[in-house]
């Protein structure tokens, strides 16, 4: 159980890292908190609050797995290296996908509720 206990320690150091070393991060973090505002003020729904927090998740969860792999190819490969190049530039395109499909949703979330403003 303590081994347990200890991994849970290690993954919170794990997010800690990303969000105090990654520009990257603090960008999506800021852009959650301007969305989960704007899910307040439109009073959004279980369903756009369940997308809307599958979207974080996974932009999240591809940010730290894009940091992971840049960190051990630096490791691994000091010196430039066509496949190395070729990993970092995959991983930090899975990383683009995820923001870009989640941008979508978020757009088809808030653009009706803002033309109704106007």
């Amino acid at each position: 159980m303590k081994k347990r206990i200890q991994s849970f320690g290690y993954a919170g150091r794990g997010i800690g890292l990303v969000v105090s070393k990654e520009a990257n991060m603090k960008i999506h973090l800021a852009v959650a908190v301007l969305v989960v505002m704007a899910g307040f003020y439109f009073q959004i729904s279980i369903a756009e609050w369940i997308a809307c927090l599958f979207c974080f998740g996974l932009v999240f969860t591809t940010e730290m797995i894009n940091t992971a792999i840049e960190n051990v190819v630096d490791l691994a490969s000091p010196k430039q290296h066509e496949l190395a190049r070729n990993a970092k530039d995959i991983a930090a395109g899975a990383v683009l996908v995820s923001a870009i499909v989640s941008a979508a949703i978020g757009l088809i979330i808030f653009v009706p509720k803002v033309w109704v403003l106007l």
